[in-house]
């Protein structure tokens, strides 16, 4: 569960897009690492004093390696600028019934600009769609199609298997400019716009985005257990089956590895076997690199 810190800013650090990284100092006199979202509780300054969210760090987790800022109690982020008792500014709830559960404009409800386009979408027109287990393939993936289409409009959809803030990813901070656009869906949030689910997303991908292709990954911090079934990758074969549903063409990326010290990983590793193979119900297209070792390819 939560374990619980208060403490006082004693210098911010990196900024990026959505975040901030702060030192904060601790009644005992130590001194612990933290992120805030701006947009959910404000700016931290130094002197603030701060509510902290530490288990992550505690436990010495890599990717949620930092203390999270749940308040600055004593400077209150004042109220968005919208009427709070309407639906004119958006009614989308995300990270739904948790305590820091913002409400958002979705990209299709009856106040979104783009209602109209996609109230009746139904078709991804052959849209290419790249599915991939992890966050970190995202550079690697935008690189193969800079290369071969380098001006292709490419749309990222932040599912919601890891990080369900958009802003933690220092990664996509730094790909904003060859993107045209980050759907976040399901409760992931903080992208260019909102999406319920899945396919939703892709269909604003399509229509309203204008994407050529578009990429399927979730955010920082995949979370698995060690067993077939235990982690948030599976997810990958239920986006195939999203994309083959709308019409789209599933193209996935296979998690290869000769480094991982870890069995189930080396070769094509099990995330990649169990989510194409047993999850997706309709065929993608897998790109298989060329100089593949033969041997390296039947440890999968």
């Amino acid at each position: 569960m939560v374990r619980w810190r208060t403490g006082t800013v004693a210098t911010l650090r990196r900024q990026w897009t959505g975040a901030v990284e702060l030192d904060v100092d601790l009644p005992d006199g130590t001194r612990m690492r933290a992120l805030a979202y701006p947009e959910l509780v404000g700016a931290p300054e130094p002197g603030d004093r701060v509510l902290l969210n530490a288990g992550a760090l505690l436990m010495g987790l890599g990717t949620g390696g930092y203390a999270l800022v749940v308040a600055l109690p004593d400077r209150l982020p004042p109220d968005p600028p919208d009427a709070g008792d309407t639906r004119d500014a958006g009614h989308l709830v995300k990270a739904r019934y948790t305590p820091l559960q913002p409400i958002l404009l979705g990209v299709d409800e009856e106040a979104s600009p783009h209602r109209d386009v996609l109230a009746d979408a139904d078709d991804l027109d052959g849209l290419p769609v790249v599915t991939a287990d992890l966050h970190s393939a995202l550079p690697a993936i935008l690189a193969g199609i800079r290369a071969d289409a380098p001006h292709a409009r490419v749309a990222y959809l932040l599912t919601d298997g890891g990080a369900l803030p958009a802003w933690f990813s220092r990664t996509l901070a730094g790909l904003r400019d060859e993107l045209a656009g980050t759907i976040t869906v399901g409760q992931a949030f903080g992208g260019d716009l909102e999406a319920t689910t899945l396919h939703g997303g892709l269909l604003a991908a399509r229509h309203v985005l204008g994407a050529d292709l578009a990429v399927v990954a979730q955010g920082p911090g995949n979370l698995g257990t060690g067993t077939r079934w235990g982690f948030s990758g599976v997810a990958v074969g239920e986006a195939v089956n999203a994309i083959a549903t709308l019409g789209g063409r599933p193209v996935g990326s296979l998690r290869i590895s000769a480094a991982d010290p870890r069995p189930r990983h080396r070769g094509v590793s099990h995330h990649s076997l169990t989510a194409y193979g047993r999850v997706a119900l309709a065929p993608a297209e897998l790109v298989v690199p060329d100089d593949l070792e033969p041997a390296l390819a039947r440890r999968g």
